[in-house]
């Protein structure tokens, strides 16, 4: 099979298109024929070597959907989507084909296409980890999300518009007409991250956030956790740039906030997949919509792929092997 390969650690330019053995079903194993992968910006850093665990040669990708090709009679030929830990210590997506325990297959939602269904896993796993897991954000409660035009905050926004409760979004510019966020967000405002704490407050009738979802880190963390109402919840998913922060412990404790970390790749994929079975209704009642593709690309485009994810791209990057959807 055809696959993205790196063998060391650095920009986009150390993948290479590459000729690999198939990989082999067994007992607790199963292989897929990947229709589509899409591209995470955790693919870009674990390419760059941002993540310890990841071992050398490497085939990267988290996400995908396809057709089962091997494994237990009773998936063959199945339609089926993944996430997980895929491409750190065991190869990734990126490929034409992907070994995958047993344990993780779940049947790709009706009502998506392979590439819509390869770009949900990563930014609806961990949204759905934040705002439905951790957080237990509830019908009638706020949420403001940090970050509301990303890939993650859009999953946000839907999730928490599906679960009744009010969704106020923050981002530093308005997202397209046609993103979810746009849409589901009862507001999206873009204040400064010294003045958002203020806005929010006035937004809430001074009382503050019931959960913040905060996708962006850095500057924005102690606004963020400042704009909780008493007993709320942050969850914070990202820490770009600057790892180290600061807040007003008094005021932290005073105000019972909670604090939680999220981190969707301490999630292999068979645990991945159990998340996939909370957010697979919404997509199969129309609640939830798939993300808009900016990029469809071939194997062999697969750098120039990471070096637009790496960018910043609005949308979806999906990497589709040379062959048809059924």
């Amino acid at each position: 099979m055809r696959a993205a390969r790196f063998h060391e650690f650095g920009s986009p330019d150390v993948l290479r298109l590459e000729t690999v053995p198939d990989p082999e079903a067994d007992a607790g194993h199963a292989v897929v024929a990947v229709y589509a992968a899409s591209i995470n910006p955790s693919d870009v850093a674990n390419v760059a070597g941002r993540f310890p665990a990841t071992t050398l040669s490497r085939t990267p990708g988290r996400d995908y959907s396809g057709i089962v090709v091997a494994g237990p009679a009773e998936w063959l030929d199945a339609e089926v989507w993944g996430t997980g830990d895929a491409g750190f210590a065991v190869d990734g997506s990126h490929a034409e084909l992907i070994r995958v325990p047993v344990a993780s297959l779940r049947r790709k939602p009706s009502t998506l296409s392979h590439a819509e269904a390869a770009s949900i896993g990563v930014n609806f796993a961990t949204a759905w980890l934040g705002v439905a897991d951790y957080a237990a954000l509830k019908a009638g409660e706020t949420l403001v999300v940090i970050g509301a035009g990303g890939g993650v905050g859009g999953a946000a926004v839907q999730i928490a518009h599906r679960l009744g409760a009010r969704v106020i979004g923050i981002d530093r510019t308005q997202p397209p007409e046609d993103a979810p966020a746009a849409k589901l967000a009862e507001r999206i405002v873009t204040p400064a991250p010294e003045e958002a704490t203020a806005v929010i407050r006035e937004l809430t009738g001074g009382r503050g956030a019931d959960v913040v979802l905060n996708a962006v880190g850095g500057t924005t963390f102690e606004p963020s956790l400042a704009m909780l109402a008493h007993q709320g919840r942050m969850a914070v998913i990202s820490s770009p740039g600057q790892r180290r922060v600061t807040f007003d412990l008094l005021d932290f404790y005073h105000n019972e906030s909670r604090l939680l970390g999220v981190d969707s790749l301490a999630r292999d994929m068979t645990a991945s997949a159990d998340l996939l079975d909370g957010i697979a209704p919404g997509f199969e009642d129309g609640s939830f919509h798939a993300p808009i593709i900016a990029h469809r690309v071939g194997l062999e485009e697969a750098a120039d792929a990471y070096r637009h994810v790496a960018a910043g791209t609005r949308g979806r990057v999906v990497i589709v092997p040379e062959r048809s959807e059924p």
